[in-house]
């Protein structure tokens, strides 16, 4: 590899890591080219990157970021995924991990704060941004429904009343 290509593939992991949520860096020897297809996959779904570079290349990009250091992790082969949603590369690179004996975790960082292995799997238990999204809506619209549920009710039970009387004066 060129100078120029090496510093190109700095510029491009320097800016995707600093605009990342979250990382996770983990271990692939020895996982086959479909289980790391599936890996991508999942990962672009969830708006991420799954991207293997060189130790040395990835530890340069790391230096110029507001990222924790974790340079560190970067020993032997290596695979970094990361993705905007702090939650979302966690959750699938932990979940692929069960799956997958030959991908493991070596840790990862949280924007300044580092992870280990356990921290990157304690972060997969979160819900994402979207699912606390939707509770937050969920919430919001919860009061909404209350107040519509207490101002009908008044007006049923009048109806109800009037309906009876009407039954029991048809009745006499």
């Amino acid at each position: 590899m060129e100078r120029a290509e090496k510093s190109a593939v700095i510029a491009s992991l320097q800016e995707a890591l600093a605009g990342a949520g979250s990382i996770v860096v983990a271990h692939n020897t020895g996982l086959t080219v479909a289980a790391f297809t599936d890996l991508r996959v999942q990962v672009k779904k969830a708006g991420g990157k799954v991207k293997v570079a060189k130790n040395r290349l990835a530890k340069l990009a790391l230096k110029e970021t507001d990222v924790a250091d974790i340079s560190g992790l970067f020993t032997g082969p290596t695979v970094i995924a990361y993705a905007e949603d702090p939650v979302a590369a966690p959750k699938i690179a932990a979940a692929f991990a069960e799956k997958n004996q030959k991908f493991v975790i070596l840790g990862g960082a949280m924007g300044q704060t580092a992870l280990d292995a356990d921290g990157v799997k304690a972060l997969a238990t979160l819900p994402s941004l979207d699912q606390l999204r939707a509770k937050l809506a969920g919430l919001v619209k919860q009061p909404a429904t209350n107040i519509a549920s207490i101002l009908v009710q008044p007006g049923a039970g009048i109806a109800r009343v009037l309906k009876a009387h009407a039954e029991k004066s048809e009745a006499a």
